[in-house]
C-alpha cells in the first residue's frame, strides 16, 4: 500500500480519492482497492452523449467538423469519432472542463437550452467520472432551419 493511500485512509476518507495522474490528460482515481485511469476521449464522448439528449440540439460541431465527420464516417462505417465531434475537454487531476460547438433547431430559446446542456454535462461527467467540472463552455455555431438538408446521417445523432 503507497505512502500517499496509508495517508489517506489515516485521515478517514478512505473513498476513491482522486490524485495527480502520472499521465497528463487522463483523471486517475484512487481507492484502496486500486487506481482509475479516465482517458480524455471517454470524458469527451460522455460529454458529447449527454449534450445530444438535451432537446433542441440538432448537432454538435462547427460546420467544417461536422463535414469531415460526415465523410470520415461515411469512409470508416464507425461512429467513434462522431460522438466526441464538437467537443473539446481539459481533464486535470480532480477536475474537468468541456467546450462544446452546438448546431442549435430554430424556434428553441438558446439561453434555456445552455442551461439545459450545461446542466445535463455537469451531471454526466460528475456521476459517470467522478470529476468535479469546473465550466461548460458553449459556442453556438449555427442553426438548423425547418426543411434544412441534414450534414450529417441520421444514424450518428442521438435523440
Amino acid at each position: 500500500m503507497s505512502t500517499q493511500m496509508n495517508q489517506t485512509k489515516a485521515q478517514g476518507t478512505d473513498v476513491a480519492q482522486t490524485r495527480p495522474s502520472a499521465h497528463r490528460g487522463n483523471a486517475e482515481l484512487l481507492s484502496e482497492h486500486g487506481r482509475t485511469t479516465i482517458a480524455d476521449n471517454v470524458v469527451a464522448k460522455i460529454a458529447g452523449m449527454a449534450a445530444r439528449q438535451v432537446n433542441g440540439v440538432y448537432a454538435l460541431g462547427a460546420g467544417m467538423s461536422r463535414a469531415l465527420g460526415a465523410m470520415r464516417e461515411a469512409l470508416t462505417g464507425g461512429g467513434g469519432a462522431a460522438s466526441t465531434q464538437g467537443v473539446v475537454v481539459e481533464v486535470g487531476e480532480r477536475q474537468a472542463a468541456a467546450d462544446l460547438d452546438v448546431i442549435v433547431e430554430y424556434g428553441v430559446s438558446i439561453p434555456d437550452l445552455a442551461a439545459g446542456v450545461r446542466r445535463n454535462v455537469i451531471d454526466a461527467v460528475e456521476n459517470m467520472c467522478g470529476l468535479e467540472v469546473t465550466e461548460v463552455n458553449i459556442t453556438v455555431d449555427d442553426l438548423h432551419l425547418p426543411g434544412e438538408e441534414s450534414a450529417e446521417p441520421q444514424e450518428a445523432r442521438v435523440r
